[in-house]
Formats: C-alpha cells, sequence, structure tokens
C-alpha cells in the first residue's frame, strides 16, 4: 500500500508541473456560454443576462508543458511486474533526456470567477462585469540545465553553459473588469474590457546574465547577474556577510479574520489591463473574429525583497547521479542544492518597486455555419511570454440551440503533438446553465503496477484544461409558434 501511495504522490507533482494554463480553452471559443469573452470581449452570448456567483459561475485549470508526458516519468522494469519512476536508480534516464529541448517550459495557472454579470442594454449593446482570482506560474529551464542536473556533469568538463534564459515567476492576483459590445456597422461587433489588476503575492526572477563553468575537479563555477523579486509576507535574516541565513514566513498577517481581510484587499499592488476584440460577418454563414487578450502589467510595492546575486563563486556538483547510484537520497541533493543557492544571493540594501507584465493571448477564428444551429470553426491561438510564442490551432464542430443546449467536438494542433480532442458540453435548465469542457482528452491510458495494486495513467498527457461551472442566465427561451418552425425569441 505504501508503495502505491508514493506513486499517487508523484503523480500528482507530476500534475502540478505539466501546465495550468489559464483562461484560454480553443474549446470554449465558439460555445454559446458568457465565458467565451474570456477569450475575444466582442463575443456575445444569446441570453439577455446572466450571473455568475462567487467560486460556482467558473473554476478554471490548464496545466502545460512543452517537454515530458506521464510516459516519461514512469516505466516499466526490466522484468514488466513493477512500475519504476524517473528517480529510480533502473529507470533509463536518456529516454527522458534526448527529448529536452532547448528551452523547457512549465507554465501552471488557475483561475476562480468570483463573480459575473452581463446584460443587453439596447438593441446590440452588451455589457458584462467580472471578478476573477488568477494565480499564474512561468518557469523556463534551459536544455544544458536539464541535462547537467539528470546526465551529470562529466560531459560539460571545461564547458560554459549560458543559462540567461533561465525564467521564473509565480504572481497570485485579482482581476476586475468592467467591458462591452456593440455593433459598429451591421457586419461588424467590436467588445473591449479594461480591468484592474491587484497583486497578492509574487515571485519574479530578472536574469540578466547566468552562467556555469564545470571544473576539472567536478565544482561548479557559478558567475551571475541576476536579481530575484519578492512582494509576499516573508522575512529573510542575513549573517553578518550580508548572505541569506535563515527564512521565516510572517504568519502574523494571518492572525485574525480582519488582517487576512486587509492583506488580501488591500494589496497595495496595482496594475491595468486590457482585452480587446472584434467580429465580422461576410454573411449569415461566414464570419471571421480577432482578439488579443490580457495586455496588462501589475506593479509590486508591498512586502518587497531584492535579492541579488552579482559575484562570481564556486559550489560543488550537484546531479541526480548520485541519487540514481544510491550514494545520496533525494532530499540530501536537493539541500545541497538550496544551501548553494542561498550562500549565491544576498539581501539589496533597498526595497525597490518592480513591474511584471502579463503574458497575452492573440486569437484569429473563422467560422462557417450551414445552420442557424450548426457551425465549422477554426481558431488560432497564440500565447506571448516575453520573447517566447506558443502556437495552438483548433479545429471545432459545434452544436448550439440557444443556450438551451450547447456541445463543441474539437481537434487541437499544439506543443508538439497532434492527438489533442477537446470536449464541450452545456445545457439549461431553467434559469441554471450548466457547463463543463476540456481540452486533451486522453485517449490511451496505461497502468502503474505497484506489487499487487495497479490504476491507470494516461499514457501521453502534457497538456489538460478543464472548466466547469454554473451560470444563472435569463432569456433565450424555446418558444413555439404555430405559423412558423421553432425558433429562438429573446426575452
Amino acid at each position: 500500500m505504501t508503495g502505491k501511495v508514493n506513486y499517487i504522490m508523484i503523480l500528482l507533482l507530476t500534475l502540478a508541473m505539466v501546465d495550468l494554463k489559464a483562461q484560454n480553452s480553443q474549446v470554449l471559443y465558439y460555445m454559446n456560454i458568457p465565458q467565451n469573452h474570456f477569450l475575444n470581449p466582442a463575443i456575445r452570448p444569446t441570453n439577455s443576462v446572466y450571473i455568475g456567483l462567487p467560486g460556482v459561475s467558473g473554476i478554471n485549470v490548464n496545466i502545460n508543458n512543452n517537454f515530458f508526458n506521464f510516459s516519461d516519468i514512469f516505466s516499466l522494469n526490466a522484468a514488466g511486474d513493477s512500475t519504476i519512476s524517473i528517480f529510480h536508480p533502473d529507470y533509463n534516464i536518456s529516454e527522458f533526456t534526448r527529448k529536452i529541448k532547448d528551452l523547457n517550459t512549465i507554465e501552471p495557472q488557475v483561475s476562480v470567477q468570483l463573480f459575473g454579470l452581463g446584460f443587453s442594454a439596447g438593441r446590440d449593446l452588451y455589457i458584462f462585469i467580472d471578478v476573477n482570482e488568477r494565480v499564474d506560474m512561468d518557469f523556463a529551464l534551459p536544455g544544458d540545465l536539464l541535462r547537467l542536473t539528470f546526465e551529470g556533469n562529466e560531459q560539460f568538463v571545461g564547458e560554459r553553459i549560458d543559462l540567461t534564459s533561465l525564467r521564473t515567476g509565480i504572481s497570485w492576483y485579482r482581476e476586475a473588469g468592467l467591458g462591452f459590445s456593440k455593433n459598429i456597422t451591421d457586419k461588424l461587433r467590436f467588445g473591449i474590457k479594461g480591468k484592474m489588476l491587484s497583486g497578492v503575492a509574487n515571485v519574479s526572477l530578472d536574469n540578466k546574465s547566468l552562467n556555469v563553468t564545470i571544473n576539472e575537479d567536478y565544482t561548479h563555477t557559478l558567475d551571475a547577474d541576476l536579481m530575484a523579486n519578492i512582494s509576499a509576507p516573508v522575512e529573510f535574516y542575513m549573517n553578518s556577510g550580508n548572505i541569506i541565513d535563515s527564512v521565516s514566513f510572517d504568519d502574523s498577517r494571518f492572525e485574525s479574520g480582519s488582517q487576512v481581510s486587509d492583506y488580501l484587499l488591500k494589496t497595495g499592488n496595482t496594475g491595468f489591463g486590457l482585452d480587446i476584440g472584434a467580429e465580422y460577418n461576410f454573411s449569415e454563414k461566414f464570419k471571421i473574429s480577432a482578439s488579443v487578450t490580457d495586455l496588462g502589467y501589475i506593479k509590486w510595492n508591498r512586502d518587497l525583497t531584492n535579492l541579488r546575486a552579482e559575484s562570481q563563486f564556486i559550489f560543488s556538483g550537484i546531479d541526480f547521479q548520485d541519487v540514481y547510484e544510491g550514494e545520496k537520497s533525494f532530499g540530501e541533493v536537493a539541500e545541497e542544492l538550496l544551501d548553494s543557492l542561498q550562500r549565491s544571493f544576498y539581501i539589496a540594501d533597498t526595497d525597490i518597486p518592480y513591474r511584471t507584465r502579463l503574458p497575452f493571448g492573440v486569437n484569429a477564428g473563422f467560422s462557417y455555419s450551414p445552420s442557424n444551429s450548426f457551425t465549422l470553426g477554426l481558431l488560432s491561438h497564440t500565447r506571448v511570454n516575453g520573447d517566447q510564442y506558443r502556437h495552438a490551432l483548433t479545429l471545432s464542430a459545434n452544436v448550439n440551440i440557444g443556450n438551451a443546449f450547447s456541445t463543441t467536438l474539437a481537434y487541437t494542433a499544439t506543443n508538439y503533438r497532434y492527438d489533442n480532442l477537446g470536449f464541450g458540453l452545456a445545457f439549461r435548465l431553467g434559469i441554471f446553465q450548466i457547463y463543463a469542457l476540456a481540452d486533451r482528452i486522453p485517449l490511451t491510458w496505461n497502468k502503474i503496477i505497484s506489487g499487487k495494486d495497479s490504476f491507470p495513467v494516461p499514457e501521453s498527457l502534457n497538456i489538460i484544461h478543464a472548466r466547469l461551472g454554473m451560470n444563472l442566465v435569463f432569456g433565450n427561451k424555446m418558444k413555439w409558434k404555430s405559423d412558423k418552425p421553432m425558433v429562438l425569441i429573446q426575452q
């Protein structure tokens, strides 16, 4: 039983690293639910009014990495009767490292819609208000750093490795948005949403230069010019050499309800965001659309700590080969790494406010509707994070019967994979609209075997996206007219 628990823990850790990519699902775009305006503010649902209740109207989890799958983390042993993980001595680590790219990204993100409201104002004006809680994480790991970690440093002796592309960022923030969409002409509809951003906590790395030289005695010489900026209730204590001696979390901020409320609501970290989009109808059957979402920034002013590494220093070589060969435990290697990092940073003597920019998305869509209820859609989505671009192309078949029933089946090519199927479903029960959707539905499964126990896992999965929720919707009910076929009437 203990072995099974250990595998489950590794599986959950892997899930946490696979990339939760907030608010952007290609499956969502052509469905008739109010949340699709997150992708394009020009899109409006057919209902007259929608209300999203706190925590119920939308929970969104998105996970994405570009270099490993579950099948790369687990494999059968030589006898074929038990599953081993990547940290097992018998694991063929070369099978994992050959898939490593020059830059490997892991970008977990989660969002919860705290409140939503949308309503028609006049014949073609639609106004919407949203409040969302978001956690965005971003890790970019140079390929040589991973090879050095997993394969050891022998192959790099005498070489200087450039790790300047190393990137880290974690942001917890709240966005409150107000927007509208309106027909500019009979064919062109325009939408825009402005967002006030309130940052709760952040850790970001400003990496100007980072190089590692592997010496003949297998020690590492690190030449760094970087700063880790932190906005969070943590305390760093220095020794006489101005080097970090210990770190503690300031839990006094959470000793009473009022202090927690002040910390979460009166953050002092402000920013602004913008979504902008348009739709153009060539005819009743053909439509194109485009949008840019999450243009914005947050300026961090509260609970600041600036950790700087601006020197050259030497530390002992650290790699997982010691774990595979049984010389050290994984915990011992991790502790050595943390000790080395702790010695390399010192606390800057000023608390400097800093600014972080949001990763933004660019969408372009084309749709063909041979009937009022059926649409074929093609959507291009590009996510821009600093100098890095990630592109996805989605083909979908969509059925929308007002907001009484909406469903979609989608195929997406992204992240070096071409077996990404997505599915979405929404239906209405009175004033309640219930919806659920998922990208990257696993088609092939494998088993993790631990003694007599086994449980299924996806064979290949490096993207996970799921959104579910419930809206209160009013208007656009199905009615029957005696002299005409069934039609949709907004009420």
